[in-house]
């Protein structure tokens, strides 16, 4: 089982860790962050975050809860009050972890907090078209394809397209009922 536990100073050096060259860095984390990432660095990013009454972002390290070990990371930022909306972000799962089924369960965490906790209608996510095991990932906890944005990232001599999804609260709550039955 995953459980979702804020991402604080003390997590720092794992995630530096396993963000050990510059295009993984690109592709967790966009434009956010410049190689080589720092605990500088994560000091801005985790300020004012984590509070369910100001912050409009919630970063979390994902721990697997049968043996206590920091398994990876995820946030839920751009919060909208308003929209009753989020996106999901900075999503990875760490290098000894991946292919355990462990995104699926982090996403579906994510989720439970998004629509439960914080009473969202509406999660989205980007994600690099050719990061094919995500999107996999990402349908089959419930997100739909909802376009693509050419070209949006250039890296080295060539340019990355980033694939929209998303997620409504009554296509969660369904899915949540008919895992029930």
């Amino acid at each position: 089982m995953i459980e979702l536990q804020p991402f604080t100073e003390a997590d720092f050096p794992q995630l530096i860790a396993w963000i050990d060259n510059e295009r993984l860095l690109k592709e967790w984390s966009g434009g956010l962050f410049s190689f080589p990432l720092t605990a500088e660095k994560l000091h801005w990013y985790i300020e004012g975050t984590n509070d369910p009454q100001h912050s409009d972002a919630f970063v979390y390290k994902a721990v697997d809860t049968s043996t206590g070990q920091t398994i990876g990371h995820i946030s839920l930022g751009s919060l909208s009050e308003t929209n009753k909306a989020a996106r999901l972000t900075r999503v990875l799962v760490g290098d000894a972890a991946r292919g355990r089924g462990y995104c699926q369960a982090m996403i579906k965490a994510a989720l439970a907090i998004g629509f439960e906790e914080l009473k969202l209608h509406r999660i989205s996510l980007g994600v690099y078209d050719f990061n094919q095991s995500a999107i996999g990932c990402y349908k089959r906890a419930g997100f739909q394809q909802e376009g693509i944005l050419r070209d949006v990232v250039r890296y080295e001599d060539g340019y990355w397209s980033l694939v929209e999804m998303g997620i409504l609260e009554p296509e969660w709550r369904q899915r949540q009922a008919a895992a029930q039955q």
